[in-house]
């Protein structure tokens, strides 16, 4: 059964809302990344915890995010699920137009009486993903791949990897 995505169900209406902290959560699944045009991830399961701070004159945004999705190794294009534990934190300030340029804040109208929180969600999931995705059976050898294999065939030191002598004389020049 598909998941059924509404912008609106990211809103939180701060007009009216009395001053404090208001806790709301999320659960993001592939259907949400799918809606902002995302889908390098799969089997997206997070759990977003978002506490909303309205104060007099500024509010903040506290993001927490905790779940895994599935992520394809750069070396071997295994896929493995991946543990995330993602924090964005920033203040929303009123101004005369909208600007998120600014990784601390964001402004919004004066007129504004509720602040969409699914792009920061996005962001936040976004910026969790590591630059280099290794498969955790890479880094500690478990794991039994065709292309991991013919990678340590192929890599300098290997007994398979002949070396052509003329490049011995290279080491004379040392």
């Amino acid at each position: 059964m598909s998941e059924i995505f509404k912008i609106s169900n990211y809103d939180i209406v701060f007009s009216g809302l009395k001053e404090g902290e208001h806790i709301y959560d999320y659960n993001i699944h592939d259907t949400f990344l799918k809606n902002f045009g995302f889908d390098e991830l799969s089997n997206v399961n997070i759990k977003i915890k978002s506490v909303f701070v309205k104060k007099n004159s500024l509010m903040e945004l506290y993001l927490s995010g905790k779940g895994n999705y599935v992520l394809k190794c750069d070396i071997s294009n295994e896929l493995f699920s991946y543990q995330v534990d993602s924090k964005l934190n920033f203040f929303i300030k009123f101004g005369e137009k909208y600007n998120d340029d600014n990784d601390q804040y964001v402004i919004i109208p004066h007129k504004s009486y509720k602040f969409n929180i699914a792009k920061s969600i996005y962001e936040m999931i976004v910026l969790s993903i590591p630059q280099k995705k290794i498969h955790p059976g890479v880094l500690d050898g478990s794991l039994k791949s065709k292309t991991v294999k013919i990678l340590n065939d192929l890599s300098p030191g290997s007994k398979k990897t002949e070396f052509d002598p003329r490049w011995n004389k290279l080491k004379d020049y040392l």
